[in-house]
């Protein structure tokens, strides 16, 4: 065999080598660092490539499906800016890169839970199921919800006529058979994430099932005393009339005996 020629062997080993070298550097991509930076009111959410990669033709910022910005850039950097808080835009971002294959990473603006009460204050009637809700629209998700009352104990499900519904960032209170004595104040529901805590207040007011005919009872009153004035008028007045009734056929009377009394002086003068 002359020299330098390469065997079958070393043809197969030279073609393995090979593949695998052009396998690992097709499999190969550059890492994405992120980072999110608050300044003077402001959110700026940026990525990175660790190095140079060929073939960008732009860039796309996503919120959810939402494409929040887009440009032609062909930079390893990309950036989108947020105006307000950290706790006004919580959620995940993503930084697309306009390459083959599409390349792109995950922002996240996390915060601890910013709770909200569906209503500030709750009206039940008396025997009825009173339902309170709160809910969190913040990231990440919650982990845990505990309800209390008035500050006492937490609240456990099932326990008398409570049932607790939670599910990720919303949760229910259930109050069987409201008492006006025992389910009226203030009942706040705490969540819990990664992140910290936090939590909101719901006033319950439970009233009598007699309320809703308070306005009618009240017109009701209205108008038996207007009924009763006009009648206590009425029968004050017919007294006054039939005096003066009297009155007025009497004065006939009167007027025959004074000019039977003048005719008599007159027969006497004449005789």
């Amino acid at each position: 065999m002359a020299a330098g020629a390469v065997g079958p062997r070393g043809l197969l080993a030279l073609l393995l080598l090979l593949g695998g070298l052009a396998a690992g550097g097709a499999g190969t991509s550059p890492d994405i660092r992120t980072h999110v930076n608050g300044v003077s009111g402001k959110l700026i959410l940026s990525c990175n490539m660790t190095e140079p990669y060929p073939g960008i033709t732009g860039h796309e910022w996503m919120h959810g499906d939402k494409i929040l910005q887009t440009d032609e850039e062909p930079s390893v950097f990309t950036s989108y800016t947020i105006e307000g808080k950290m706790e006004e835009h919580s959620g995940i971002y993503e930084c697309v890169y306009k390459t083959s294959p599409m390349m792109k990473a995950q922002v996240n603006i996390s915060v601890a839970p910013q709770v909200m009460a569906y209503k500030k204050s709750e009206h039940g009637n008396e025997g009825d199921t009173g339902v309170l809700t709160c809910k969190n629209p913040s990231f990440p998700p919650v982990s845990s919800w505990l309800w209390y009352k008035n500050g006492q104990e937490p609240i456990i499900n099932g326990s008398g006529r409570y049932i607790i519904k939670s599910s990720g960032n919303k949760t229910e209170l259930r109050i069987l058979k409201l008492n006006i004595e025992e389910d009226t104040g203030d009942y706040h529901c705490n969540a819990t994430n990664s992140h910290g805590f936090g939590g909101a207040t719901v006033n319950l007011r439970v009233r009598s099932r007699l309320a809703a005919l308070w306005p009618f009872l009240g017109i009701v009153a209205e108008v038996l005393i207007l009924v009763t004035i006009i009648f206590i008028y009425e029968k004050r007045r017919k007294p006054d009339e039939v005096l003066d009734d009297d009155d007025g056929g009497s004065a006939p009377l009167k007027s025959n005996a004074t000019n039977h009394k003048d005719k008599n002086v007159r027969q006497r003068n004449a005789n």
